[in-house]
């Protein structure tokens, strides 16, 4: 998309994209009034007045002349020359993500089960996940398109701005949360360098908000080291992920190494403390295998917006089902075992790094572990930087790039969600909002529902996607337009998802609940992702949907589409239509396919 950005750069390059544009309609009087045209509809669908003006300042410019993979970059398939992302890119991403779990124990702090027990269930959560995780790769990896685009093709063109908007939601809030998060880790490194300078640092803040001035600085310089990434694209991050990877490696084995030789390896008891009333060791074990999923809950369904990037077919989905299960389980065997030795040898109760990393300097004032404290603590700043454009910056700036396309592109999508980290307040959910915790917790309950119907639309298509039709607004899209816009199939596979889990998701709210409704609810992202797979499956196969008869009718092999996806011209999207927002519409009246499946009439385009 033609975009006002935020750079010299780009306002020349707007600027003179205007001029060509310009100088184009000046060739006829056919072009003339078309460019004029042009200009009046954009005015019209603005607004007036003041408002008209300053909605016109941050619009995205619409520029007739320029190639469509620079006007709608954000949601269209990702060009060949952008798909730089090989099997090692992807080994170094998903390795250095599944390292961001030292703390993965802690949610099982509350089960009972003991240090291996944990562990155990911690790989077999992972090899669910990344089965999962790898199933919803397939489209995006086999159609280059984002996770907004493959909603759309399983919701409707309507129906996915809840699914789109949802994960929207959640990544604001996880955004904000991993930035304070990773502050944490800016106060071990300040303490680590300035010592009893920083730590006295008079608090000037109240005591009622939970943050003292010492985190306040430690969050704020965080937040100035994300500003440049929110200017690069996916395609440009490939070297954060291997700098994360051997990076973290060394910081993450020097810690469990110093805390197995300082304690000699002694665990103690090797039994988490008890608290959650689970009625069977059955249960028990479900629901950590279940907590164990939620963590990663919104990764799962985040896969096609980093799968789009792959430069051949299967390197996402290989590398995630082999490093992302091992990765995982040994970082968080890693902060178990380290932190039961440590808790029982010092009588402290730890779960995460930097109180770790805290106490350690506490214990050892003396230089050389300070100068260790500084590196681990800004490897693991790294790490969780990483972790954080990974998992929640791209998926948001992804998610308003496709709700409001008007305004919105990933850059300036990335921009609103850096501002609102601190309209979010992290800092006060961590201190005292104990049941809006609780509520994040258990959100993998209708990510799981999404993730099932996603995966399950996908192998009912036989894995063809109509590439032109996805950015069709108009009522006679034969495929993804559906019931007024909706996949009603979608949404009754999805709520039926979720609704068994939901009076569970209460009862972990205060809610009043039977014991058997509050199990169920410890099933939260399992049973949302395993029911809505078979109930669309199943209701599909009674009362199929138009797309999947118009699949059926053109015999369609497996995957026949994808075999042609990367020749599409796009070029044809030429133009501004008045569809909805985020949509492109056919031209002519009619939607028809040819001998191949393509559509006979010519594509125009508008967001």
């Amino acid at each position: 998309m033609g975009v006002r950005l935020f750079s010299p750069h780009q306002w020349v390059h707007s600027m003179k994209t205007k001029i060509a544009a310009f100088n184009a309609a000046t060739k006829s009087k056919g072009a003339f009034l078309k460019y004029i045209r042009l200009k009046i509809a954009i005015r019209a669908a603005v607004g007036h007045g003041q408002t008209k003006v300053i909605l016109s300042f941050i619009e995205c410019s619409i520029v007739e002349s320029e190639p469509i993979t620079d006007m709608l970059l954000d949601l269209l398939p990702t060009p060949s020359e952008k798909r730089t992302w090989r099997a090692w890119n992807y080994a170094f991403f998903y390795s250095s993500l599944a390292m961001d779990n030292w703390t993965l124990g802690s949610s099982l702090i509350g089960v009972g089960l003991t240090w291996w027990q944990a562990i155990v269930a911690i790989l077999i959560a992972q090899v669910i996940g990344a089965s999962a995780s790898a199933l919803n790769s397939r489209c995006a990896e086999m159609y280059h398109i984002g996770y907004p685009v493959v909603a759309r093709s399983v919701f409707g063109m309507y129906g996915s701005f809840y699914a789109v908007g949802a994960r929207a939601v959640l990544a604001a809030i996880y955004y904000s949360l991993k930035l304070y998060v990773g502050s944490s880790f800016v106060v071990n490194m300040l303490h680590a360098v300035f010592g009893t300078g920083f730590t006295s640092i008079p608090n000037h803040l109240p005591n009622s908000i939970g943050f003292t001035t010492q985190q306040m600085l430690a969050f704020f310089l965080y937040w100035l080291f994300h500003i440049p990434f929110v200017f690069l694209r996916p395609n440009q991050l490939k070297w954060l992920f291997t700098l994360k990877m051997c990076t973290m490696i060394p910081a993450m084995t020097g810690l469990f190494v110093f805390c197995m030789v300082t304690t000699g390896g002694n665990l103690g008891s090797g039994v988490l403390p008890s608290g959650v009333p689970i009625s069977s060791t059955a249960w028990l074990f479900l629901y950590a295998i279940n907590s164990s999923l939620g963590a990663h809950s919104t990764l799962i369904t985040n896969q096609p917006d980093y799968s789009r990037w792959s430069k051949t077919r299967w390197s996402s989905i290989w590398t995630q089902l082999v490093f992302w299960p091992i990765s995982v389980t040994i970082s968080a065997a890693f902060g178990i075992l380290s932190t039961a030795a440590i808790n029982n040898a010092w009588g402290l109760k730890l779960w995460n790094q930097w109180d770790l990393l805290t106490a350690i300097l506490d214990r050892y004032p003396n230089s050389g572990a300070r100068f260790a404290v500084f590196l681990c603590a800004t490897f693991w700043a790294i790490l969780v930087l990483g972790t954080n454009v990974a998992a929640n910056m791209i998926p948001l700036g992804s998610d308003l790039a496709m709700l409001l396309p008007r305004y919105m592109n990933m850059t300036r999508g990335q921009v609103l969600g850096l501002f609102l980290a601190w309209a979010i307040c992290p800092w006060k959910i961590y201190a005292s909002a104990a049941t809006f915790t609780k509520f994040l917790s258990g959100y993998g309950l209708f990510m799981g529902g999404l993730t099932g119907v996603m995966v399950a639309d996908y192998f009912l298509t036989r894995g063809n996607l109509f590439l032109e039709y996805l950015y069709d607004g108009r009522k006679t899209n034969p495929h993804y337009y559906y019931s007024r816009g909706w996949n009603v199939q979608a949404y009754i596979a999805y709520i039926a998802g979720f609704g068994i889990g939901f009076p569970g998701f209460c009862g972990n709210l205060g809610a009043k609940v039977s014991p058997t409704a509050r199990e169920l609810g410890y099933l939260g992202w399992l049973l949302a992702f395993t029911v809505s797979i078979v109930v669309y499956s199943l209701l599909c196969m009674f009362w199929p949907t138009q797309n999947q008869q118009l699949i059926k009718g053109l015999g369609l092999r497996r995957e026949e589409k994808a075999m042609i996806a990367d020749d599409f011209d796009f070029s044809r999207f030429d133009s501004l239509n008045n569809g909805p927002a985020g949509a492109m519409e056919v031209a002519s009246d009619e939607n028809t396919h040819d001998e191949k499946g393509l559509p006979s009439a010519p594509i125009v385009a508008r967001l």
